[in-house]
């Protein structure tokens, strides 16, 4: 099985890019668009100056809960630089929505409660709301720098060539990304009820 169909039978169709758009954005984006794969897992990142973007981290059945992810998630960690990423929010039918976050509680991880992030997929035309967890690489990482990181990636891997791969343009960033500070609904408090 090849590394994007192992991605594409993990993730929602909501939440995949297609095979051609990463493949782009190896290529065209190299520097900084990563791909380590193995024989259970895949992992594609945006390593910037001063964040790491995991775009898709899948670790197969098999290897869960022998420390793979763990291992993946301790080698960025060890480059010392803030890393972001987005979840499903908790689904009530879904154990593997409570499993994720649990794994990225206990890997340092925390909720940029203060962002509300959702778009619209091309592929569903359905609005998907995703969370931001991030690993601060300073205590002094908040979610306003978290919500300029966001705001990069959206605008330069999520909807990299869009009209030219898709056929039609993601929403505006503003659309899709807003800081609210008075907005402090931690999901990682929601789970200790």
């Amino acid at each position: 099985m090849s590394w994007y169909e192992k991605l594409n039978q993990y993730f929602p169709i909501e939440e995949m890019k297609s095979k051609e758009h990463i493949n782009v954005l190896l290529e065209d984006k190299k520097e900084i668009y990563l791909k380590d794969e193995g024989p259970d897992h895949v992992l594609l990142y945006v390593e910037g100056e001063e964040f790491i973007f995991i775009d898709y981290l899948f670790v197969s059945k098999n290897s869960r809960g022998q420390g793979l992810g763990r291992k993946l998630i301790q080698k960025l960690q060890k480059k010392q630089k803030t890393i972001l990423l987005e979840v499903e929010p908790i689904q009530e039918n879904d154990d593997d929505s409570f499993k994720r976050l649990r794994f990225y509680k206990r890997e340092g991880f925390k909720h940029a409660s203060s962002i509300t992030y959702s778009r619209k997929s091309l592929a569903t035309k359905e609005n998907t709301p995703m969370e931001i967890l991030y690993w601060p690489s300073a205590p002094s990482v908040e979610d306003e720098e978290v919500f300029d990181y966001m705001k990069e990636i959206y605008s330069e891997i999520h909807t990299y060539k869009d009209d030219d791969l898709y056929g039609k343009s993601y929403q505006d960033v503003e659309d899709v990304l807003s800081l609210d500070a008075n907005q402090e609904t931690d999901i990682f408090k929601k789970m200790e009820v």
